[in-house]
């Protein structure tokens, strides 16, 4: 069944900040093969004008993906996550995401479609700093398979 597409523009509050720490952004970095050491030295983040390590451009999804939970989880959407297949990620950065940034995401549904019984959310994030800068926004495509017919 479609989604309702009065979902469409609907945002969410505010996710509690997550703090960046140095040791999950050495763990991503170690886990994606990344060997820049901006990821990983002060110093070497510091040659590069910044003011501590900065995490791999793919890094804020993991923060992302868990705001985009209050799209999926909303009962009133209906979207079956059991049967959700992340389609598609882009990021637009103002900044680097760096150690110690205390990140919140606010997520809003921007498109509703369906294509061949597939229903399928594309959610933007916006994710600003303490401070209330906005350091990226990061588009999510959502797709929820079609169920199998008996």
């Amino acid at each position: 069944m479609a989604l309702d597409q009065s979902f469409v523009g609907r945002t969410y509050p505010p996710t509690p900040a997550y703090e960046v720490g140095r040791e999950k952004i050495r763990e991503f970095a170690e886990a994606v093969g990344d060997a820049n050491p901006a990821y990983v030295d002060p110093e070497a983040a510091e040659a590069l004008g910044h003011p501590d390590v900065i995490a791999p451009p793919t890094f804020v999804f993991s923060v992302t993906f868990k705001a985009a939970r209050m799209v999926v989880q909303d009962p009133q959407l209906g979207l079956d996550y059991s049967r959700v297949v992340h389609g598609d990620q882009k990021f637009a950065y103002t900044r680097p995401v760096r150690a110690g940034d205390r990140l919140t995401v606010t997520s809003t549904i921007e498109t509703i479609k369906s294509l061949a019984g597939n229903d399928i959310v594309d959610v933007r994030g916006e994710v600003h700093d303490e401070s209330g800068e906005l350091v990226v926004t990061a588009w999510t495509k959502l797709v929820a398979r079609a169920a199998e017919e008996a």
